[in-house]
């Protein structure tokens, strides 16, 4: 499969989810499916062994009757689910998984096999937390004007126009803090405020030049990025974000606005980084 969605299967119910989230996703975009189990114990372990294989073959047979004529393969493979996950993802075009394991803890809506990966994986990762109880016909990225979020648009682009809705991106503002003494003081923040939305308008008309085939919309709200991000969220199919914004240190590998809309978002999410 040279074009393919990478799944992460492990017997639970968000992997489950996952596998029909991502069956979904291969059928709309003409992709093939691949879908792999890391079994971690030990190769002569062989229960835990064959737990993996009737978790993987389960699923398999989810994804086939999901995905029409798409085609599905499996693999079971073996070592620490994360590093797998991360250098298979090189090969896909994006990868899909449940928010938490088999291994997860109750109380971790986004589990560390998913922090991990979203922070790592060379494409697109889309963490599904369950089956969705309706669907909205609207997919929402957000948008700051960094690299990040222009890979995120274009995946964001993607989506939309295979699922055949809009695209509404939401840029966040968040009120600059300025010395109590400053002179002036509106008359900067409107500058700034001018200016910074002024910038995003620009580019998001840019891409609705691009795509005149996709309905793009977009929004300036003010507040915490993650808080806008998930209240637009409570009427998205999809939420796309970039690994990281603006904002984030050069050296973070998931910046906190997609770490917190991870924990936060309830519909799927997927965090995009330029490959």
């Amino acid at each position: 499969m040279n074009r393919h969605i990478l799944v992460a299967v492990d017997g639970s119910a968000p992997a489950t989810a996952a596998v029909e989230w991502a069956a979904a996703d291969a059928a709309r975009r003409g992709l093939g499916l691949r879908l792999v189990h890391v079994c971690g114990q030990c190769p002569r372990d062989e229960y835990a062994t064959e737990f993996c294989a009737e978790a993987l073959a389960t699923a398999g047979d989810r994804a086939r009757e999901l995905a029409g004529g798409v085609e599905v393969g499996t693999e079971l493979m073996l070592g620490t689910p994360a590093e797998v996950l991360i250098d298979e993802s090189g090969y896909a075009d994006s990868l899909v998984l449940g928010s938490r394991g088999l291994g997860g803890f109750t109380g971790l809506l986004v589990g560390s096999v998913g922090m991990a990966v979203a922070g790592h994986a060379a494409g697109p990762v889309v963490v599904v937390r369950g089956p969705a109880a309706r669907t909205y016909g609207r997919v929402v990225a957000g948008y700051d004007g960094s690299p990040h979020s222009e890979a995120a648009l274009q995946y964001a682009v993607e989506q939309a126009r295979a699922r055949g809705v809009p695209l509404h991106v939401v840029h966040a503002w968040q009120t600059p803090v300025f010395s109590p003494y400053m002179a002036a003081y509106n008359a900067v923040l409107v500058s700034v405020y001018q200016e910074e939305t002024g910038a995003v308008s620009e580019s998001v008309a840019l891409w609705r030049e691009k795509n005149p085939d996709v309905e793009i919309t977009d929004e300036v709200l003010t507040g915490h990025p993650v808080s806008v991000l998930a209240r637009a969220g409570a009427a998205a199919d999809l939420v796309v974000v970039g690994s990281r914004g603006r904002g984030d240190l050069a050296a973070a590998v998931l910046g906190s606005v997609s770490r917190g809309v991870l924990h936060h978002v309830t519909c799927p999410v997927a965090v995009v980084r330029p490959r």
